[in-house]
């Protein structure tokens, strides 16, 4: 039987309302990466401060996204849903309109801080509208494609207002979205009865989560910067295991946790919390390398290489919508996230092959559309199994879990693979150092040789971390056809289980 009396006719227009707030936020975090640039000789912002416009968005928005779940789950997901929409465009708003780095990056924390709320209650709408398993399929497919593809297409509007506009462009666009999101919402969006969760914000969890968070993200956004062993970046560290451990804790002796420890203990949530932290960190690798590379060397215009990456988006879609929400019905989910991640891998090994004189239709388009597949494969099964079988008033802290995995993967990627690559220009510089002395052609040329092997070497390392992705998804994902008769099952288990101090 099903578990609501009818399912709410209005479902399908509230998913392209949610899927387009979603697709606001995934925009955010590539958009203004192009523009930044122009932001900073406008503005005339330091060198110093220029890395955070990135960063205050990302340490806003990883380090309050289990609040904003628990938060959604207590106040009501429709209401947080559209007070995230509203606080997301006046934070783009003021953006829009700054004068100085102050105002800019005060912005950028409040667009993570309103991002921090939406994303999980988005998600976790969508989780609580859509019970049924072939609708629920479908559904994650259109969300998961977003989710994936988002990122590409920031990319490229990002260039398109930065070369053709401005670059507050990248702020504006927001707020028609937003606009147009929130009168779907209020008209069409409607949440199951009885599905919010009533008990109190467990106030210690959540400074503990957010500080833990803060640390660990900052960290890898120092370690970037001024190295893994420096006093700061090891500090950084420290303090976040050591909070995330207390935080740990604490959610095992309280009563009502901010984040209940079934949620992750679960293997199937667990594996695929894991899974997408580590093919995030892949796939911020290829974007961070391949803007470079495309710009850098190949010398592409800011809309030309956000073009670049559209036919890698559609293939994104394409795996979603017709191989991922298709296929979760008929076969195990790690036999659509393993073969996924595993393409996706198999993609970017492609583009380990690049060079300076790398054709794009020959050199790199086949490696983008491989992994764009794959991705899109892999994702759409993941995104619908991390919130699949949860109690639907946990509903948005799983949500939010999914987005703190890949928002910490992608602070982890950028940091780690950065470093790699930067070792990797010094260690072939060393080496060749006898080429650049021939002329000042030959050194421009070393120059070019040393950046292209960094970027060859930061995408081999993150063809490896995809490829872990798959393994982790195969070892730990073991959950059968998400069919209704298991839903039901998996929903009941986990309400025999009491949110009780232990």
């Amino acid at each position: 039987m099903p578990e609501t009396p009818l399912p709410d006719p209005r479902r399908w227009k509230a998913l392209v309302f949610i899927a387009l707030a979603q697709l606001m936020v995934v925009l955010d975090a590539t958009i203004v990466n192009i523009a930044l640039p122009s932001a900073q000789a406008d503005l005339h912002i330091s060198d110093g401060n220029r890395q955070w416009v990135i960063t205050a968005y990302a340490l806003a928005f990883g380090g309050l996204l289990l609040f904003g779940g628990r938060i959604a789950d207590l106040w009501g997901r429709k209401r947080a849903f559209v007070t995230g929409l509203i606080g997301f465009a006046l934070a783009s708003a003021f953006g829009g309109v700054a004068v100085n780095t102050a105002m800019l990056l005060s912005a950028r924390a409040l667009q993570g801080v309103f991002g921090a709320l939406l994303a999980p209650a988005a998600l976790s709408l969508l989780a609580v509208t859509f019970s049924e398993a072939k609708e629920r399929a479908k559904a994650f497919g259109i969300f998961g494609a977003i989710a994936g593809g988002g990122g590409a297409l920031g990319l490229l509007l990002g260039g398109v207002f930065t070369e053709y506009l401005n670059w507050r462009w990248t702020f504006f666009v927001n707020i028609p979205i937003a606009v147009i999101a929130v009168a779907g919402a209020v008209a069409v969006v409607r949440e199951p009865a009885g599905s919010r969760n009533s008990s109190r914000l467990d106030i210690p969890g959540v400074v503990l989560a957010t500080l833990g968070l803060v640390s660990l993200v900052y960290g890898f956004t120092r370690a970037e910067t001024d190295g893994w062993t420096a006093g700061l970046t090891l500090g950084l560290f420290v303090a976040a295991a050591v909070l995330l451990a207390a935080f740990v804790v604490v959610e095992s002796k309280v009563a009502s946790p901010l984040l209940p420890l079934r949620v992750v203990a679960d293997r199937n949530r667990g594996g695929v919390y894991a899974a997408l932290g580590l093919a995030s960190i892949g796939m911020f690798g290829l974007f961070l390398f391949l803007v470079y590379y495309l710009q850098g060397v190949k010398h592409y215009s800011p809309v030309s290489s956000g073009l670049a990456f559209l036919p890698m988006m559609a293939m994104m879609i394409i795996g979603s919508t017709q191989i991922g929400a298709r296929l979760m019905m008929r076969v195990p989910a790690r036999w659509l996230m393993f073969p996924g991640f595993l393409l996706a891998a198999a993609g970017q090994a492609l583009l380990t092959g690049i060079d300076v004189d790398t054709p794009y239709a020959t050199g790199i388009l086949p490696g983008l559309l491989i992994m764009g597949l794959g991705m899109g494969t892999a994702f759409m099964p993941a995104m619908s199994l991390a919130t699949h079988g949860v109690q639907a008033r946990d509903a948005g802290v799983a949500s939010a879990m999914v987005n703190t995995s890949q928002q910490v993967g992608g602070a982890i990627g950028t940091a780690l693979l950065n470093t790699i690559a930067a070792s990797a220009v010094t260690d072939y510089l060393k080496s060749h150092a006898s080429e650049a002395a021939a002329s000042p052609q030959a050194a421009k040329l070393l120059g070019l040789n040393a950046t292209v092997h960094s970027y060859q070497t930061g995408i081999t390392w993150a063809v490896g971390i995809l490829t872990l992705a798959a393994v982790v998804s195969l070892v730990f994902v073991n959950a059968g056809r998400p069919d209704a008769a298991q839903g039901a099952k998996a929903e009941s288990a986990e309400d025999a289980v009491p949110v009780m101090a232990h």
